[in-house]
């Protein structure tokens, strides 16, 4: 179809709209990470006076964020591995089985995602304040209470997202291999599992996301020996003077573990949301 010069200088004006509004943040944040910290306090320059590299020395000595960084690393990564591995055995069983409850426990999972997270914010902390004081085990201001925490929003999701993506997947396979005399559990994990693996990849990378930036429950469940970066983070900001320049280049220090994630697994997490969404 032949295209019309107006239509393309329109497409080329709303290309170059939406790239500007894409990047300058991102050119925003770079500039500022290498801007001495006398080009952010006052009036803000769009190129520094002079490039540095001092802020993203300081980031790790004006707060702990060496600290926040492993705190985040521990979390996010037991959160998502656990929520993935539960839900590979829920998806399955309910992909796969007929028993009772099975359509309750579907629309429960579901009706989960209905919620803001707020809701369950003073409930949880409720509920960890009384474990401590009933039985000892400590889980407010503690790692495994927040992971246990970033378990409830992300393993529903984790669960509604593989049920999907199993029952696109033939169970001709199942036969095949349980006619072979292969139990449930090793047509799961040689059968499924591996045919499954760009659905697996798509959920465990968004629960390492969801995990990783996470600031509600972080800001209210930890300590200061439990924090996370996205709490972490608002410490360069204090009474006497905000550290822009320290807090962008922390920003683009906190981003690279998820950017460099998504760019290695893009592949699959493209082919586990649309293949999902398709029997």
């Amino acid at each position: 179809m032949h295209e019309s010069r107006s239509f393309r200088v329109i497409r080329a004006v709303g290309v170059t709209g939406l790239l500007i509004f894409t990047l300058l943040p991102l050119y925003v944040m770079v500039s500022t990470s290498i801007k001495p910290l006398g080009d952010v306090q006052n009036q803000f320059r769009w190129l520094p006076s002079v490039a540095t590299l001092r802020p993203f020395v300081d980031i790790w000595s004006t707060v702990p964020l060496a600290r926040y960084f492993a705190n985040s690393v521990i979390v996010s990564s037991c959160a998502s591995v656990i929520s993935v591995t539960l839900a590979i055995l829920a998806a399955y069983a309910i992909s796969r089985y007929v028993f009772r409850g099975r359509e309750v426990f579907r629309l429960t999972v579901l009706s989960t995602q209905m919620f803001p997270g707020i809701l369950f914010l003073l409930p949880l902390y409720l509920i960890y304040v009384n474990i401590g004081q009933l039985t000892g085990v400590r889980l407010n201001g503690n790692l495994s209470g927040l992971i246990i925490t970033h378990l409830t929003f992300s393993l529903p999701f984790s669960i509604w997202m593989l049920v999907g993506y199993f029952a696109s997947i033939p169970r001709e396979l199942d036969e095949a291999a349980l006619v072979d005399g292969a139990s449930p559990i090793r047509v799961l994990f040689s059968i499924v599992v591996p045919a499954a693996k760009p659905g697996i990849v798509a959920v465990l990378i968004y629960s390492f996301m969801t995990s990783w930036s996470e600031s509600l429950f972080a800001s209210v469940l930890t300590d200061a020996n439990s924090k996370t970066l996205a709490v972490g983070l608002a410490e360069y900001s204090t009474e006497n003077a905000v550290y822009w320049n320290q807090i962008m280049a922390a920003s683009l220090v906190v981003s690279i573990p998820v950017v460099a994630g998504f760019l290695l697994m893009q592949r699959y997490l493209v082919q586990g949301l649309t293949a999902g969404a398709v029997k």
